[in-house]
């Protein structure tokens, strides 16, 4: 077998960006999932946030999230960012806004690498990054009438 440096699928891909979006409509994981199919690809990590019942002790009615218009701009920084650290064959990375109940999907990111732990760390990073530097913010209704905003 030839060493990983030389095989070509152990490279990242030419364009491994497949995906990216913010969007007012439901998410669906399998879009997201079918998008970073790559035949050089050992792993796929793949995350799904949800919208939980609570936070911080409180119970969650509802929430909403909001963005910038340079929420996608910066989601492209941040997926371009992974793909330059991690051999990265494929990428997508999508993200809910508007009012969203309990249960519903708020972000699916995925990532594909040769290798399992490449996939896990650069899908980790991709979604710690996009919560951290993406501005979208959200906004929780508590079942106790209470509200606040939540900022990226």
């Amino acid at each position: 077998m030839a060493p990983t440096n030389d095989h070509p699928g152990e490279q990242a891909a030419q364009d491994p960006i497949k995906l990216l979006g913010v969007r007012r409509t439901a998410l669906l994981v399998d879009e997201v999932f079918q998008s970073v199919g790559d035949a050089a690809a050992g792993g796929i990590a793949l995350f799904v946030g949800t919208v939980r019942n609570h936070d911080g002790g409180a119970d969650v009615d509802r929430l909403g999230y909001s963005c910038h218009p340079s929420a996608e701009a910066e989601m492209r920084r941040i997926a371009e960012k992974v793909v330059a650290e991690y051999p990265v064959r494929a990428l997508a990375a999508v993200h809910r806004v508007g009012d969203l109940a309990v249960g519903d999907l708020a972000v699916v990111v995925a990532v594909a690498c040769p290798h399992r732990a490449e996939a896990f760390e650069a899908c980790r990073k991709l979604i710690d990054d996009l919560k951290h530097e993406v501005p979208i913010w959200k906004h929780q209704t508590f079942s106790d009438g209470t509200e606040e905003w939540v900022g990226a």
